[in-house]
C-alpha cells in the first residue's frame, strides 16, 4: 500500500517539463491551483483536464504515476464529494430525508469538486515527479527572499521543506518494511473491528518514530560535521537559470486563464 504514495518522489528525465526552471514550475503550479476555481461548468473542466493531460504528455511520465497519486486521497475526496451532494440544495430534488437531500445542484457541485481535487493532485504530482527536491528547495528559497526584510528565516524554512520532501518516500519505504516484518510474525492488519485495527497499527508507529528520530539525529550530526552554519554567507553550487521557455510557459498559463474566463457561463 505504501508504494502507492508517490508524493516527494522524483523521476529523472529529459523532457521539456524536466528542463524548466523550478521557480517557473512552482509559480505555475500555484497559479494553476488558483485558476482552477474559475471553472464552473463541464466545458471549462473538460478544457482543464485536456490541458493537464497535455502537460503530463510533455513530461513523458507514465499516467499510472498520477493515478497512484490520487488513490491514497480517494476516500477523503469521496467524503468531501458526499458532503457536497447531501447538503447542497437547489434545482430538482432527487431524494430527500430530513436535513439530507440529493438535488441537482448538489450532484453537479459534487462532480465539480471531484474534478477540482483530481486536477490539483495531478498538477502537484507533476511538480514533484519532474523536479528534484533540492531544486524545489532552492526555488522556494529564491521566491521567499523578499521576506528576509522582515527577518523571516527563509533559508531554514526551505531547508526544512527540502528535508521533508526528501524523507517522505524514505519513511513510506520504512513503513512498508516494518509492516512486512509484522506480517511475517503473524500480524494481520485487515482483520477485526476498528479498535483491533487501530491496535495493530501501534507496532508500526513505535519503531517508525524511533527510526525517524534516529535518522534526524544522524542527519544533524552529519550537517554539524560538515560545518553547516545556516544560510548566511553561503554560495550556491546549483545555480538556477531562467530561460525563454519558462517565460513562454507562464504566457501559456495566462492564455489558459483567458480561455477559462471565456468558457464561464
Amino acid at each position: 500500500m505504501m508504494n502507492k504514495l508517490i508524493f516527494g518522489r522524483f523521476i529523472p528525465g529529459g523532457s521539456f517539463i524536466h528542463k524548466m526552471d523550478p521557480r517557473c514550475k512552482l509559480l505555475v503550479s500555484f497559479y494553476f491551483i488558483g485558476i482552477i476555481f474559475l471553472a464552473n461548468n463541464w466545458q471549462s473542466y473538460l478544457f482543464m483536464f485536456l490541458f493537464t493531460i497535455a502537460c503530463i504528455a510533455l513530461s513523458k511520465v507514465n499516467l499510472d504515476f498520477f493515478i497512484k497519486g490520487v488513490r491514497p486521497l480517494l476516500w477523503l475526496i469521496l467524503f468531501t464529494v458526499a458532503l457536497q451532494i447531501l447538503f447542497t440544495r437547489g434545482g430538482n430534488v432527487f431524494f430527500e430525508w430530513g436535513i439530507i437531500s440529493i438535488t441537482q445542484y448538489g450532484v453537479v457541485n459534487g462532480a465539480f469538486i471531484f474534478c477540482r481535487f483530481v486536477l490539483i493532485i495531478f498538477m502537484s504530482t507533476l511538480l514533484t515527479l519532474t523536479t528534484p527536491p533540492l531544486d524545489l528547495s532552492d526555488a522556494i528559497e529564491y521566491l521567499l527572499r523578499p521576506l528576509k526584510v522582515f527577518h523571516f528565516p527563509v533559508h531554514e524554512v526551505s531547508l526544512m521543506l527540502s528535508i521533508a520532501l526528501r524523507f517522505v518516500p524514505t519513511l513510506m519505504d520504512e513503513t512498508e518494511r516494518i509492516m512486512n516484518a509484522q506480517r511475517a510474525r503473524g500480524v494481520d492488519f485487515g482483520e477485526g473491528n476498528l479498535i483491533q485495527k487501530m491496535k495493530a497499527v501501534v507496532p508500526i508507529l513505535i519503531p517508525l518514530f524511533v527510526s525517524s528520530f534516529n535518522r534526524a539525529e544522524e542527519l544533524a550530526t552529519a550537517m554539524e560535521a560538515r560545518g553547516y552554519q545556516g544560510g548566511e554567507g553561503r554560495t550556491k553550487y546549483r545555480v538556477l537559470y531562467w530561460h525563454k521557455s519558462d517565460t513562454g510557459a507562464i504566457l501559456v498559463f495566462v492564455v489558459v486563464t483567458f480561455a477559462l474566463i471565456l468558457l464561464r457561463t
